[in-house]
């Protein structure tokens, strides 16, 4: 093997990672949503949780991008441990769909000529065709991630040819088939080959498929290949559990524990199994017989199959001896929304989505409850109710911060315009909210200097009081639906709402003018009224951003032109808008 093969090897190897990455990156993006549906399904049974590890797997190609995620939604609360357990071991039986679409090269077409189309000299370029057409010629939502996977397709086979071919002159060397041999021999020596390989790669899978481009050579038997098998399973799992360990918390660091349990638990049973029934006479056709890459497959895919449904059983005793491996920590005083916000879920960035959709929902709660508390303080004020609104404004500020930082740290790994979409409005939504909170704790230390001052209003002042609560309650109440169900029916209803509270707020300003020239109103009463009246219209005006963020997420063209719409809707061009403030200004204005 002179060094143009070694160089096409590598350069084969190259493609091949690269095709299984971009393809998988492609699935994953377009799995994230069933992904969070599945695992939102998962119960306590483990077999369940197998078989929705296995099949979100094979869909990603990926046990380590499978695992890291379940471990973010352990981290983050979502899932439990043991939940966590039966899709780990699904997922290592999953993986092995990899090794059975490269056994396509083991395909005998001879006197079938359509049986070609599954070779994968016909399926690299046929994909890479297709890739390239959704790329660059086809121009829908779903396109672009189309061609990536097709794309992805090719470039992978055309990497195992490449390997194929250069590992094809070792076939005739005899130094390469006894050094294979010896692993029969030295069963060791290949479990330390499969571990360092693998743990190198990252990736049972691209292992296993370099093994099955080895196979051209006629060098690998049963006897050497099976040691090998093992050692990538640990060298794998190693690297995922270090993934998982790194800054989380023990639940998740646990799930890391769990699948080298898993692993090592299936190292023994096979190593074991293995050498009884060969030294028992069993064995013996296969032992040194040659296997082909769909011999590899198999072997693979039977050894974590068997393994998996012999330790399925065991699954809550994996979880109590990670317990036991992983002690409890002091638990630092993180809110659960906060800590929902887990990094390890940027892979699925629609798991991400949800921590900070969840995030934003209670910060939505937060304003409508304090809203309601704080106008109630204006007229009866209590320490206690003042003080929890302040408290709730800075797990407000805190909850925005977060999620702000978790937004921006998630950018590299969107890989889509809808995403970015997303982003954005979420972006736009949190600084309202956290603004809106400010507003909302300004008006319950207005409520404080009402009742330290012992500042009395008038009755028309508060009349006027009245209504404007009233009207900014429906307000927040509206934009709370718009935000939790992307009801577009209650985003429109804000704007209307908040035009007729700011005449109301107009309207109790001239009112207060004229009672302070009129000699009924003193200034340190009056100053207080107009700073009330000032915070209740900033919180409708956060209500009407987002309201309009809303809207323009799901209308074409109007994300850019969000001011342009409000001059549209006062320009009065809108009818639905016309008559709905029409109404709500006879209800409120006379």
């Amino acid at each position: 093997m002179n060094i143009f093969n070694i160089i096409s090897l590598l350069g084969g190897l190259a493609l091949f990672l690269y095709g299984m990455r971009i393809m998988g990156d492609g699935l994953k993006k377009e799995s994230t949503g069933s992904f969070k549906t599945a695992l939102e399904k998962v119960t306590n049974n483990p077999f369940m949780g197998f078989l929705i590890g296995a099949g979100l797997t094979a869909i990603i190609q990926s046990a380590t991008a499978t695992i890291v995620i379940v471990s973010g939604l352990v981290g983050a609360g979502i899932m439990s441990l043991t939940q966590s357990i039966g899709i780990i071991l699904g997922a290592n039986v999953g993986t092995t769909i990899t090794g059975q679409i490269i056994r396509l090269l083991d395909v005998n077409a001879e006197g079938t000529a359509w049986l070609n189309m599954f070779k994968p000299n016909t399926l690299a370029p046929v994909a890479a065709i297709v890739g390239i057409i959704f790329v660059m010629f086809i121009k829908t939502k779903k396109s672009d991630t189309i061609g990536t996977i097709a794309m992805g397709f090719g470039i992978l086979f055309t990497g195992l040819l490449n390997m194929t071919a250069a590992v094809a002159p070792l076939s005739e060397n005899p130094q390469f088939t006894r050094l294979f041999i010896s692993f029969g021999d030295q069963p060791i020596l290949g479990f330390l080959v499969g571990f360092g390989v693998a743990f190198i790669l990252q990736s049972s899978s691209a292992t296993v498929g370099i093994l099955q481009a080895l196979s051209i050579t006629g060098a690998l038997t049963f006897a050497s290949v099976y040691p090998i098998i093992c050692g990538i399973y640990l060298g794998d799992c190693v690297t995922t559990a270090l993934v998982c360990s790194i800054g989380t918390k023990p639940d998740a660091k646990r799930t890391g524990v769990v699948n080298i349990l898993f692993n090592l638990s299936e190292i023994f049973i096979i190593s074991v199994a293995v050498n009884v029934i060969h030294m028992c006479g069993g064995l013996t056709d296969i032992w040194n017989s040659v296997l082909n890459s769909g011999g590899i497959a198999n072997t693979h895919t039977v050894f974590n199959l068997s393994c998996a449904i012999i330790l399925l059983p065991l699954a809550k005793t994996y979880g109590k001896l990670a317990e036991k491996i992983v002690k409890d920590e002091t638990p630092e005083p993180v809110s659960p929304e906060i800590a929902a916000l887990d990094d390890k879920l940027f892979s699925s960035p629609a798991l991400a989505f949800n921590s900070v959709y969840q995030a934003l929902l209670v910060v939505h709660k937060i304003i409508k409850v304090n809203l309601a508390a704080s106008f109630k303080l204006v007229s009866e004020f209590d320490d206690k109710v003042a003080y929890s609104i302040e408290s709730d404004e800075k797990h407000v500020d805190q909850i925005s911060d977060a999620v702000n930082n978790y937004l921006i740290r998630l950018s590299p790994n969107l890989y889509s315009t809808d995403q970015d979409a997303v982003q954005h409005y979420y972006l736009q939504c949190v600084t309202d909210l956290e603004r809106s909170a400010d507003h909302v704790y300004e008006i319950s230390k207005c409520a404080a200097l009402i009742c330290e001052s012992k500042i009395s209003f008038s009755n028309e002042a508060h009349e006027q009081l009245e209504k404007i609560e009233e009207l900014a309650t429906i307000i927040v109440k509206y934009t709370t639906i718009a935000f939790r169900h992307q009801n577009l029916q209650a985003a429109k209803e804000v704007q209307p709402h908040c035009e007729v509270l700011a005449h109301l707020i107009d309207h109790a300003r001239k009112g207060h003018m004229d009672r302070m020239i009129a000699g009924s109103c003193d200034s340190v009463s009056g100053s207080v009224f107009l700073d009330l009246l000032s915070h209740i219209g900033r919180v409708a005006d956060m209500c009407s951003n987002i309201g309009i963020h809303t809207l323009a997420r799901h209308s074409a063209g109007l994300e850019n032109f969000e001011h342009e719409y409000i001059s549209h809707l006062r320009h009065g061009d809108d009818e639905m808008f016309n008559a709905r403030l029409m109404e709500l200004e006879r209800t409120y204005l006379h």
